[in-house]
């Protein structure tokens, strides 16, 4: 990863952070989906103006079967699936839940999109999950009431993020970034469209609801999408999903300052059984060979 992939990763992780403050707020108002609507319609209005040119209309048209598939499982069912987890869960939980995008992003990578994984990655697998376990052993209550749901909608969300990360990268890194932002983000306002007005909340919603969800759309989908298809693009789909190291780091601190939030022995236990695990699933941490000096297959 280049120095500006780099600077290009903290600030898509800033920003991504900054998306479970702003949907813990804003979603009790408008609801998981007409909240997501919002996100992608403004979004889709203030990207849309970059494929103004027949070039760009016309790679649109041609791939717009793929950028549905793409709107669909990189947008509309994981930010709707994020958006219910945050009505009960809270910011800085939801995203250490969605930590685990680079373990689905591998896994899946290595089953349908022939992407190897190397024999200690599982050691990281097994650890990420583990950690995971930590993270929510006392509340996976599926009663009435209970937070299990909630959780499987945010893991829910992260195999859909694994899904997009490898198609995106297998079938459209030949496209420019501003097709497969503002193409992917048109699709999907079009597919909630009905169902977003349909649920629409029938109360006002609140001024300061209005302005998370419009910060959500402007700076955590506009900005955001056009960092996340560029690295996607230089740095590949597992370097990328990498991000998610970084965004629980915000959304903790963030959800702390701003929300209230509490920081517990169990939540910093968890994150970093999570965020080792992940490290050493996605080779950012590397470990020791088993016998230094010798080749442990035994072969000459």
């Amino acid at each position: 990863m280049t120095p500006a992939d780099t600077l290009r990763l903290i600030l898509l992780s800033t920003l991504w952070g900054m998306s479970f403050i702003f949907m813990r707020v804003a979603v009790p108002e408008f609801g998981p989906v007409p909240l997501v609507l919002v996100r992608m319609g403004v979004g889709a209005l203030l990207l849309v103006p970059l494929l103004l040119s027949l070039r760009y209309l016309r790679l649109v048209w041609e791939h717009k079967g793929k950028l549905f598939l793409l709107g669909l499982v990189n947008h509309v069912l994981p930010f709707c699936l994020l958006a219910l987890a945050t009505t009960r869960l809270e910011a800085g939980f939801t995203s250490l839940i969605n930590a685990t995008t680079p373990i689905f992003t591998a896994l899946l990578g290595a089953l349908f999109f022939a992407t190897p994984i190397q024999g200690r990655q599982y050691v990281g697998l097994a650890l990420a999950f583990c950690g995971v376990y930590v993270l929510s052993a006392n509340r996976l209550d599926f009663a009435l009431g209970g937070d299990g749901w909630f959780i499987l909608a945010a893991l829910g969300a992260t195999f859909c993020y694994g899904i997009a990360s490898n198609y995106s990268k297998t079938h459209l890194a030949h496209l420019p970034i501003r097709v497969l932002a503002a193409g992917s983000s048109a699709m999907s306002a079009l597919i909630l469209l009905v169902p977003g007005l349909w649920l629409w909340p029938s109360e006002p919603v609140s001024g300061l609801a209005w302005a998370n969800g419009l910060a959500l759309a402007v700076f955590s989908t506009t900005v955001a999408f056009l960092l996340y298809f560029g690295l996607i693009s230089s740095a590949g789909a597992t370097a990328t999903s990498t991000v998610t190291f970084l965004v629980p780091v915000s959304a903790l601190v963030w959800g702390y300052l701003l929300l209230g939030e509490v920081l517990s022995l169990q939540v910093m236990i968890g994150m970093a059984i999570t965020l080792l695990g992940t490290a050493i699933a996605t080779g950012i941490l590397r470990l020791p060979p088993l016998r230094p000096g010798r080749n442990p297959t035994g072969c000459p």
